[in-house]
């Protein structure tokens, strides 16, 4: 069992920690659909000029219906990197009414409705992502702990602290969260 010891403390702390929208969808080529992509997955802060290049690659870009999708998700994660959510939430809903096997849509998605405080509907993007196998499972299972932290299941938080820890050893926001957390026995 799992100690509830200073639940609402818990999941504030775990609310605070902001869950990386960089679940980027690959474009190939010398494009500004490319250079859309090469922001979403960069570290650095997305500008005003990487937005535009993804909208210049929506509207003047020759797109195939794939680079379509994916430019909608990259161009979601740069606006919620921007705190630009209802945009960003717009462009993963187009990207899964478009496409709704893309899994990084329901990935990136799901961040979003955390910083919307909609937990229950992140954790159920979070599981989506997982079941068509985003490429990023440590950042779902982050996320949906986060979620499952604010709706007050600390067991199913925990355990998905647990798992996106195992996947990714060397990111450390999981094993620090699992610090807060005591298993005892039955």
């Amino acid at each position: 069992m799992i100690n509830r010891c200073a639940l609402l403390a818990a999941a504030a702390a775990a609310a605070a920690v902001a869950i990386p929208a960089s679940a980027g969808v690959v474009v190939l080529g010398n494009s500004d659909a490319r250079l859309c992509f090469e922001a979403a997955d960069s570290d650095l802060m997305p500008n005003s000029s990487d937005v535009r290049r993804c909208d210049e690659a929506l509207v003047h870009g020759n797109l195939i219906a794939y680079e379509v999708v994916a430019t909608h998700v990259n161009r979601g994660i740069l606006r919620l990197r921007r705190g630009q959510v209802d945009e960003a939430v717009a462009d993963f809903d187009r990207a899964i009414e478009l496409d709704p096997n893309q899994p990084e849509s329901y990935l990136n998605k799901g961040a979003a409705l955390i910083r919307r405080n909609n937990a229950a509907g992140a954790v159920q993007l979070f599981t989506v992502a997982l079941e068509r196998n985003t490429t990023r499972p440590a950042i779902a299972h982050y996320g949906r702990a986060v979620a499952q932290e604010q709706l007050g299941n600390v067991a199913a938080a925990y355990r998905d602290y647990r798992r996106a820890s195992e996947i990714d050893p060397n990111w450390r926001e999981p094993r620090v969260e699992l610090t807060r957390f005591r298993v005892s026995g039955r």
